[in-house]
C-alpha cells in the first residue's frame, strides 16, 4: 500500500473526525518511507509521491493541485519571517531534493529542477533551478506522459518510442 493511500485514509477519517485512525496512519507513513505527510494537507486526485515518498516533508497548511508529481526528498514548508506556505497548482512536477519554501505559488504545469530552492512564485508552465532558483525556460509544453510515468523517449536505434526515463 502506497504513501498516498495510506494518506487518503487517514485524511478521509480526519474530515470525518474519526479518531485515533489519522495519527496512526501519519506515524505509519513516517515509519515506512520517512515522509512527513500530515492529514490536514490538501493533495489534489491523480496526484504522485515518486518512490514511495522517501524523504517527503510537506507542511500542516500546503496545497498540492491534481496530477502534481513530487519526487524524493522535496520539501514544501514554511519560512522565518513570512506568512503562508507553498501552494502547487495542476500539474507541476517538482525535481527531487527541491525545497519549496514559503508564501510561494508554483503555476499550473511549472517544473522545479532537481535541489532547488524556491523562494519566489513561478509562473505557469515555466521551468526553474538553481539556489535560489530562477526562471531557466518559458511557455514549456504540458507534459505529455501522465503523473507518475515516464516521458516517451526515441530509441536512437529504431525510431521507436519506449517508456524509459531520460
Amino acid at each position: 500500500m502506497g504513501v498516498l493511500k495510506l494518506y487518503r485514509i487517514g485524511r478521509w477519517c480526519r474530515q470525518r473526525r474519526v479518531p485515533v485512525v489519522p495519527a496512526l496512519m501519519y506515524r505509519l507513513i513516517f515509519f515506512l518511507s520517512g515522509a512527513v505527510i500530515p492529514m490536514s494537507v490538501e493533495i489534489g486526485e491523480g496526484s504522485v509521491i515518486a518512490y514511495g515518498g522517501n524523504g517527503v516533508v510537506l507542511h500542516d497548511d500546503a496545497r498540492i493541485g491534481r496530477r502534481v508529481t513530487l519526487s524524493p526528498q522535496v520539501t514544501l514548508g514554511g519560512r522565518c519571517g513570512h506568512r503562508g506556505v507553498p501552494v502547487l497548482e495542476d500539474d507541476v512536477h517538482v525535481g527531487v531534493g527541491a525545497k519549496i519554501l514559503g508564501p510561494v505559488r508554483i503555476g499550473a504545469g511549472a517544473r522545479v529542477g532537481a535541489n532547488a530552492v524556491v523562494v519566489r512564485d513561478v509562473p505557469a508552465r515555466a521551468v526553474v533551478g538553481g539556489i535560489p532558483a530562477r526562471i531557466l525556460k518559458t511557455n514549456v509544453a504540458p507534459c505529455s506522459c501522465e503523473a507518475g510515468t515516464s516521458a516517451p523517449v526515441s530509441s536512437p536505434r529504431t525510431g521507436t518510442h519506449d517508456r524509459t526515463s531520460r
